[in-house]
């Protein structure tokens, strides 16, 4: 019930932005030839075009990797999709500091784009890196997560524009020289610039009730429907691998465990081979004694993993000089 109460709000709210954008476009349409109706319907317009929830973007820091450049990462990429029952992806990217890997629409023309941290990349056997691409899969955002979060976003700006408006800092340092170059004589206490600050934030602090009313109710219904989102993101992971290796890289990534030995390998100056050997040596240790290689996986084999350690090994050398930054 709490669910769909959410997505009730959340669509009233997602309405409500659309509303605006109706209303400033039938201003203009249907009074082209009034400069007020002109100056409604494009504020309505900016207001509907602030209030619109926000695409994601690629990371600034991403580098896109060309399916030419990484044959083999491309196609471990489109295999796992295809286990995990989600597009493929048209864009893979790397990031040198981010240690986790991300799946999602990117931009208005919504392409499936996979984007892949190099330094827990770096550290994780063929087995694991596969897990690591279903973890990112399972968590592609669905619609009920879209709509949900986009409302709780459209809320959160109607109340900073509504609640937080405050008079512009450099207003008030010109006004502050100007009287104190006037010798006073320049300080009226009531100025229209002002008064109209006054009643605009007292417009806001009114209006703002219902804002704040609603992003409460919001806020105390979405972790039903989150609940049930976390769920519906396991299933589809443990559609390609098992518990007990989701636990592992789970445990793996939260303790950063991994990161420390690389960093300290880096600042020694070792090569990327020496470096990823040793990361390594932690997925050769088993109850049963000492592997002679790490453990593959159905869709990557360890030679395959190692030809998509070659496609990347520039990639790896810019990065392990940046793994002192990460904290």
């Amino acid at each position: 019930m709490k669910r769909l109460l959410a997505l009730v709000l959340a669509s009233l709210v997602h309405l409500m932005t659309l509303g605006f954008a109706a209303v400033g476009l039938w201003a203009i349409a249907a009074h082209a030839g009034s400069l007020i109706a002109w100056l409604l319907g494009g504020l309505s317009l900016a207001v509907a075009w602030v209030l619109r929830p926000h695409l994601p973007a690629l990371p600034a820091d991403a580098e896109v990797l060309e399916r030419a450049a990484a044959p083999e990462l491309h196609a471990l990429a489109d295999r796992v999709a295809d286990r995990v029952g989600v597009r493929r992806p048209r864009v893979v990217a790397l990031r040198d500091l981010a240690a986790d890997a991300w799946y999602g629409p990117v931009g208005a023309a919504r392409r499936p784009v996979l984007v892949v941290g190099l330094p827990l990349w770096l550290a994780l056997p063929a087995r694991q890196r596969v897990t690591l691409l279903v973890t990112a899969y399972a968590r592609a955002p669905g619609g009920e997560e879209l709509v949900v979060g986009g409302a709780m976003e459209t809320l959160e700006a109607w109340r900073e524009a509504l609640m937080e408006a405050a008079p512009l800092r450099v207003r008030e340092e010109a006004q502050t020289r100007i009287t104190a170059s006037s010798l006073g004589y320049a300080d009226q206490p009531g100025t229209a610039y002002e008064v109209a600050g006054f009643f605009g934030r007292l417009v806001g602090r009114v209006l703002g009730g219902p804002v704040l009313l609603a992003r409460y109710a919001l806020a105390r219904l979405a972790p039903a429907s989150q609940e049930a989102v976390l769920r519906r993101q396991r299933e589809r992971a443990l559609r390609a691998v098992p518990a007990q290796e989701l636990a592992e890289l789970e445990a793996l990534a939260a303790g950063r465990g991994y990161l420390a030995p690389m960093q300290a390998a880096a600042l020694r100056g070792e090569s990327v081979a020496a470096i990823r050997e040793g990361a390594l040596t932690r997925f050769l240790l088993t109850d049963d004694g000492v592997l002679t290689s790490a453990p593959d996986a159905e869709l990557l084999s360890g030679a395959d993993s190692d030809r998509v350690d070659e496609e990347l090994r520039a990639h790896y050398a810019r990065a392990v000089r940046g793994f002192g930054l990460i904290s």
